[in-house]
């Protein structure tokens, strides 16, 4: 019924674009909901975002309408200059509702989700009700999902691995949803025991196992029985630490689900909800998806880029004719992710041909495979490898890590090195290691490695 007030109120939108600005919760669905209903498509802003970039999203998407909850509301004062703005509070309690809600034609744009712009300017990319159908039915379906579940939700709802991937996914089976405001580790942990799927990102895992090893061990015990009775717990948006996943497995005797996704595709592979999930794997395509790994000449190649292509595809930038066009060729979408596919079928992610493929001394390294290394010198808490710029090399290999509390002395840059080259080859240990207090990180916890690259770049000598 609020879906139905929220479109009564937003009257026609003919394909409109409508921004939505609301707390997680059931105000985030009426309006979602709500402004499908009228025949609009939604673009969702966070709180995380700062004023210049959502005035962005508004403005690159022609937004002329706001949905916003009352407890952030301050936040649309400038940006309501020139729009219309709607207290989906009042709307709720006050609205007449919708007495009949049209099919949509399932080619028109349904939800417009801007990419990282970690190359320029976020792209807003337009996904069609036919996409988020096609994404629910071959997830439900993949993984099992059914009305009992419960999904233990604390995801951004502004990336489409919360919103799409996750929260409409289970809505589409019929389950139930917990939404927590904002990630907690404690709240998370607590809330297992009454939870049947949990889906995360690797920064997440990070800090539930930072929580845990400060629990009292009747806490540990606890947490364990939770998180052991869990049906699925998944790991996306980020490649998963081996290390960690194999963490997890010894406290819940499974390996986190681990799959490969995209804005602009949703999730194209997974790994089996039954059956063998091989760490560092993203698993197989999914039904309908067709994949292709090509090399740097063009052809068919056991490892380099994926191209994919399928019905869950996106339709294309918003107004962004020539990024829509470099996206594709001849149907197919090229990911910008080097893979490589595995004996049995499963491709493993490599890297963001842009930022994780190094070329080194003649060399293509992978820098995920470097950083897996890395993470297990007990020392390290963190850590993300990049190259920059370097005569002699091309690309220098740099290891950017945080160190454990008080360890700083360990992370020293040749005993780095010395731990490296115990099982690296010495063309792929890296030439400089810095020591952070942190890294630079998105929404979902992903590392921004170009916004890495700028800030440390002056700290290293390339010549």
């Amino acid at each position: 019924m609020g879906a139905r007030r929220c479109a009564q109120a937003l009257g026609p939108l003919g394909g409109r674009r409508v921004a939505i600005l609301i707390s997680p919760g059931a105000s985030f669905l009426e309006a979602f909901f709500g402004v499908l209903a009228a025949g609009g498509c939604v673009v969702v802003l966070s709180p995380l975002h700062p004023h210049a970039e959502t005035a962005y999203f508004c403005e690159d998407a022609e937004v002329d309408t706001l949905l916003v909850s009352s407890d952030l509301e301050e936040r649309v004062a400038e940006l309501g200059r020139g729009r219309r703005i709607l207290r989906v509070d009042d709307v709720r309690a006050h609205g007449e509702p919708l007495s009949e809600v049209a099919s949509p034609n399932p080619t028109d744009a349904a939800l417009q989700l801007y990419t990282s712009g970690t190359t320029g300017k976020p792209k807003g990319a337009v996904l069609t009700h036919d996409n988020l159908a096609t994404q629910q039915e071959l997830l439900g379906e993949a993984w099992g999902w059914r009305p009992e579940d419960v999904l233990l939700h604390a995801l951004p709802l502004h990336h489409l691995h919360g919103l799409g991937i996750a929260l409409l996914t289970a809505l589409g089976a019929g389950a139930s949803v917990r939404m927590l405001p904002a990630f907690d580790a404690t709240a998370i942990w607590n809330a297992m025991e009454s939870s049947t799927v949990v889906m995360g990102v690797p920064t997440m895992y990070t800090k539930l196992f930072a929580r845990f090893d400060a629990a009292d061990d009747a806490t540990r015990a606890r947490w364990t029985a939770g998180a052991r009775g869990l049906r699925l717990a998944t790991s996306g948006s980020a490649a998963l630490p081996v290390s960690l996943g194999e963490r997890w497995r010894a406290l819940t005797g499974r390996y986190p689900l681990e799959r490969f996704g995209m804005t602009e595709i949703g999730v194209g592979m997974t790994n089996p909800l039954d059956g063998e999930r091989r760490p560092g794997c993203v698993g197989v395509p999914l039904p309908t998806v067709e994949t292709r790994i090509v090399g740097e000449d063009g052809k068919d190649a056991p490892s380099g880029e994926l191209w994919i292509r399928g019905p869950s595809m996106f339709a294309g930038y918003w107004k962004r004719e020539d990024a829509t066009k470099d996206a594709f060729v001849d149907g197919w979408f090229r990911t910008g992710d080097t893979v490589r596919r595995e004996d049995g079928g499963a491709f493993k992610v490599l890297g963001r041909t842009s930022v994780d493929i190094l070329k080194s001394g003649g060399y293509k390294l992978s820098a995920l495979e470097i950083e897996e290394v890395l993470r297990e010198h007990p020392a390290i808490a963190e850590v993300a490898v990049i190259g920059l710029p370097d005569a002699t090399w091309g690309d220098r290999v740099v290891a950017c890590v945080v160190a454990r509390e008080g360890r700083e002395a360990e992370c020293e840059e040749e005993a780095v090195r010395a731990f490296a080259k115990k099982t690296l080859a010495a063309y792929k240990v890296p030439k400089t290691v810095l020591v952070l207090k942190d890294l630079p990180r998105n929404a979902v916890g992903k590392v921004v490695k170009p916004e890495l690259a700028r800030t440390v770049a002056p700290l290293v000598r390339t010549d």
